[in-house]
């Protein structure tokens, strides 16, 4: 067993044990390469040493040894050693040869001018060999408990990943991938470039667990057709982190994740406004409700960043409000913010807890993201659905006109748009209460931000079906044409931030989702990029993951939509436009309210309902989509 070889005890001895052993070979090595060196210049091979000899042989060694500890060559881990450490024995020889010389001189030895020469090639071979022959036999003794990689990427990061994977313990890069004519052919560490074209044939000499992608300074256009190129390769592709996060201190060089989301998502995120970000934050008091949740805590993420005076983050778990007063606070820490961050726990049905909020902490801006999300969820539970997100908005709204909070917005929904569910029409409803509030005051400006699906949030497929293809699958898709519009959590919540500093009082604003994704096309690149191919359950053909339709889930369609009317008109800004919907007056509003109220308070779901059903939300609860 090679646990138990004398090679093994000696790489798993004590550091100090190991010290102890190399310098002491060094020493002999030296002495060694000194006797050889006159040795084979005077032909002979015994020879008397006198005080002055032994003296300039303790000078040699002593500034030898010296040199070695000075560049760290003891600290250096042999298993380890690469060019930079054989660099360091030859400047280290070469300062020991001119001492061999200058010693000789002093102590008027009798050292022939030939001799250091010979010594120093002799000390190269018996210092640096011992350990380019210990490196060598560790890589291959142990790179077989290694995994096989391909890097992709033959400029800086992918050399830097190459070095940094050979002296870890986890990959083995055998092969490196460049379709740059001028990179083919080059060899680093002792790693082949090859063009992409020869993946196949590389793939049956090698079979590599995973492709790392390392490819950081292309634009986002030139990595989607990359990616689409990779995801047709039987093999998990993985990304490493770009320059700048290893930089900053964010990542390891051999830190490998699965791609990020945005890799999935196939659009561009537009540079924000800074002037628009920085309106209604920058040296304010924000309150944000539903801090930890998707889009809230993003929120607040990103609004700390803006310097904001105060950061009051309401939450009614427990648990999300600890993690994200704990992620926010190390980031203030991180960035040496000057502000101050109060967690309170609440519900937003509650508005004297609201109100006495939002006076104690004098908010001026306040994001609503508290609400209920999950269609299947709301369906099941209406009258706590219509509580939290028609209540919920109207009691926080109410509470910002009591407290004079001068900036409310709303984060709504693409499913508020002509409902087929409870969840939509509670937030279509909410919208409406915000337009009534925003028609009978004017000194807080109500904004409402519509939006589809953001990924990675707790309501989206992504996390879903990467838990699913990792289990072995199923993969289970509703319908082979369900489309949905996309968005980056980032992305949303600093144009929510923006839509919001836009704002006149009661505008309800519509993001641009840019193209719409079809999901089952977003499942096939999920399986494909993860190493796996997918079999769809009605075709037979063979796959490793199995796609599966379950069928339209009550109240769900196969489109969404932005937009109820065709009145929509710019704003300023080429991601966000502003949508003229109908509304109530504050008066019908209130009455409708009491109704729902009496409603909710009986628990009477079929009251509800044909409540949503009269309201101007356009609730359609029987539609089906072909």
């Amino acid at each position: 067993m090679l646990s138990h070889t004398p090679f093994n005890f000696l790489l798993s001895a004590d550091r100090r044990l190991k010290r102890t052993i190399t310098i002491a070979y060094d020493v002999v090595a030296i002495a060694f390469s000194l006797y050889l060196a006159i040795a084979l210049r005077l032909n002979v091979y015994t020879f008397e040493v006198d005080l002055r000899e032994a003296l300039t042989l303790l000078s040699t060694i002593v500034v030898t040894i010296g040199c070695f500890i000075k560049l760290g060559m003891y600290r250096a881990v042999l298993r380890y050693m690469m060019l930079p450490a054989l660099s360091h024995i030859f400047l280290a020889v070469f300062f020991s040869a001119i001492t061999l010389a200058l010693s000789g001189f002093f102590f008027h030895t009798f050292i022939p001018r030939s001799v250091p020469f010979i010594y120093a090639g002799l000390a190269i071979l018996t210092l640096g060999m011992p350990r380019v022959l210990i490196r060598s036999v560790y890589y291959q003794l142990y790179k077989r408990k290694k995994a096989n990689v391909f890097i992709y990427g033959a400029g800086a990061a992918g050399r830097d990943l190459t070095y940094a994977l050979i002296q870890g313990e986890e990959y083995h890069p055998v092969a490196i991938l460049d379709d740059d004519p001028a990179k083919i052919g080059q060899i680093f560490f002792g790693i082949r470039v090859y063009p992409s074209s020869e993946f196949h044939d590389l793939d049956s000499l090698y079979s590599p667990k995973k492709v790392l992608l390392a490819v950081n300074n292309i634009s986002k256009g030139e990595r989607l057709r990359l990616l689409e190129k990779l995801s047709h390769w039987p093999v998990e592709i993985l990304s490493v982190p770009s320059v700048e996060d290893i930089a900053l201190g964010k990542a390891e060089s051999t830190e490998v994740k699965e791609l990020d989301i945005s890799d999935l998502l196939g659009r561009e995120a537009v540079e924000p406004d800074m002037a628009l970000m920085t309106k209604n934050i920058e040296g304010a008091s924000v309150m944000v409700t539903g801090a930890g949740g998707s889009i809230g805590s993003e929120l607040c993420r990103q609004i700390l960043r803006l310097k904001p005076k105060s950061l009051v983050i309401f939450e009614l778990n427990e648990y999300n409000l600890y993690k994200i007063d704990q992620e926010l606070s190390a980031i203030k820490e991180r960035l040496n913010l000057n502000v101050v961050i109060t967690p309170v726990l609440g519900s937003v049905q509650r508005q004297n807890r609201l109100e006495k909020t939002m006076i104690t902490y004098s908010v001026n801006t306040v994001f609503h993201a508290a609400a209920y999300k999950h269609v299947p969820l709301v369906e099941n539970n209406i009258v706590e659905g219509v509580r939290n997100n028609v209540f919920g908005t109207l009691y926080c709204a109410q509470a910002a006109i009591n407290c004079k909070v001068q900036n409310f917005t709303l984060i709504s929904t693409d499913k508020a748009v002509r409902p087929t569910n409870v969840m939509g029409a509670t937030k279509r409803m909410a919208e409406l209460v915000l337009q009534a509030l925003a028609d009978k005051q004017h000194n807080t400006t109500f904004t409402m931000v519509r939006f589809g699906n953001v990924l990675g949030s707790s309501g989206s497929v992504v996390p879903l079906f990467k838990q699913q293809i990792r289990q072995g699958g199923p993969v289970t898709v509703t319908h082979p044409d369900i489309i949905r519009y996309f968005m980056l959590i980032p992305e949303a919540a600093q144009l929510v931030i923006q839509a919001g500093a836009m704002g006149h009082n009661g505008q309800v604003f519509v993001l641009d989702m840019g193209e719409p994704v079809r999901i089952l096309d977003l499942a096939k690149r999920m399986i494909h990029l993860m190493g796996m191919r997918e079999h769809i359950d009605e075709c037979g053909q063979e796959g490793d993951i199995t796609i599966k339709f379950t069928g339209l889930r009550p109240g769900e369609k196969l489109y969404e939509e932005l937009l109820i009317g065709d009145n929509v008109e710019g704003s300023g800004h080429q991601k966000i436009m502003t949508a003229m919907e109908e509304m109530l007056s504050w008066t019908d509003m209130e009455l409708l309210l009491s109704e729902l109220d009496t409603c909710c308070h009986n628990f009477d779901e079929e009251c509800i309902i044909a409540i949503l059903l009269n309201a101007p939300t356009g609730f359609n609860p029987h539609k089906k989509d072909c």
